[in-house]
């Protein structure tokens, strides 16, 4: 999981290093609850129902329709860029699907899965690739020495570790306790509070695409929130019983 987070995050970059609009690659990657439900059916050995189907597909077309009103500019996306963000989407998918396949095989051994074992050692595989990408590139000491001679950066980079480790801490909890499809569902989410808190906050002005797309992804996330609390009671029944 480690390794597909990895390259996920440099297939990004590289999406955007090779003429992928900025626009295109937000629109594509708010869509990745899709490869991320995907990967657990083909790897995580999951199943949904056609409420879930639904839901997902509600959650997805509302934040591509917020998405595109804000972006009024025209932007053009070369070939490579677009190549690269597709690649970026399958390894997303490839993440959740091997993160479901590995909480099953943990409970089928009677092991009960940890948030902060699953961060930490999802951290070390991910640092341990990285580095080696690093080396073989000839990347590393010249960043290295980057960040000696701009104290500031460094200090930016540190904090952005700290936010990073606090944020990761929630995100884990939410993938061990709950699903990768539900952590996909929460960080989607976040996009569309952050454009309401813009608008609330700072006064700025959404147009009917945009509202039309925060009705419809807030419909699929109040049913998934619906279809969570009422599956819960069911669940404890059956356990009582």
């Amino acid at each position: 999981a480690g390794a597909t987070q990895v390259f996920s995050k440099a297939f990004t970059g590289l999406s955007l290093a090779k003429g992928l609009s900025f626009p295109v690659a937000t629109l594509a990657k708010s869509g990745k609850m899709a490869p991320v439900m995907i990967g657990q059916l083909l790897l995580g050995g999951a199943s949904y129902t056609l409420r879930e189907y639904l839901q997902v597909g509600a959650i997805i077309a509302g934040t591509a329709l917020l998405s595109l009103c804000k972006k009024k500019e025209e932007s053009q996306s070369s070939a490579w860029g677009v190549v690269f963000i597709l690649l970026s989407l399958v390894m997303d998918g490839a993440t959740g699907g091997v993160q479901k396949r590995l909480k099953s095989d943990m409970m089928l051994v009677g092991l009960t899965p940890k948030p902060f074992d699953f961060m930490f050692f999802t951290n070390i595989s991910m640092m341990l690739v990285a580095l080696g990408l690093a080396i073989l590139q000839n990347e590393l000491w010249d960043g290295l020495l980057f960040l000696m001679d701009n104290t500031d950066i460094l200090y930016m980079v540190m904090a952005f570790c700290l936010c990073s480790a606090v944020g990761q801490s929630f995100i884990f909890y939410t993938v061990v306790h709950f699903d990768p499809l539900v952590c996909s569902t929460v960080t989607t989410t976040r996009k569309i509070v952050s454009v309401l808190l813009s608008i609330f906050l700072k006064g700025h002005e959404l147009s009917f695409q945009g509202w039309a797309g925060v009705l419809v992804a807030i419909g699929g996330i109040l049913s998934e929130v619906h279809c969570k609390i009422t599956q819960s009671p069911a669940r404890r029944h059956k356990v009582r019983k």
